[in-house]
């Protein structure tokens, strides 16, 4: 099943617009402490940088990465929370 932003509803939205490496990466690390598994968290962001650390960020920590998107300059990403 493939999924699309329209299929996907998020339990919490963490805004890092205007922010760079590594601050987005460091808020997104202490907001899904704050979340239950299972829980979706949309990340909006500015910095480019975030295209390579976010998915590495969900990789390393068990988080799963159900969508990337990239409008114009700004950066969308819904997050699973993984089991903590």
């Amino acid at each position: 099943m493939e999924l699309n932003m329209i299929d996907i509803k998020e339990d919490s939205l963490l805004d890092a617009t205007g922010l760079y490496c590594p601050e987005p990466v460091m808020l997104l690390h202490n907001k899904v402490r704050e979340l239950e598994s299972g829980n979706v968290l949309m990340v909006v962001a500015t910095d480019p940088s975030t295209e390579r650390d976010i998915p590495k960020f969900c990789t390393f920590l068990g988080h799963e990465l159900l969508e990337q998107i990239h409008e114009n300059e700004t950066f969308r990403y819904y997050i699973r929370v993984g089991e903590s």
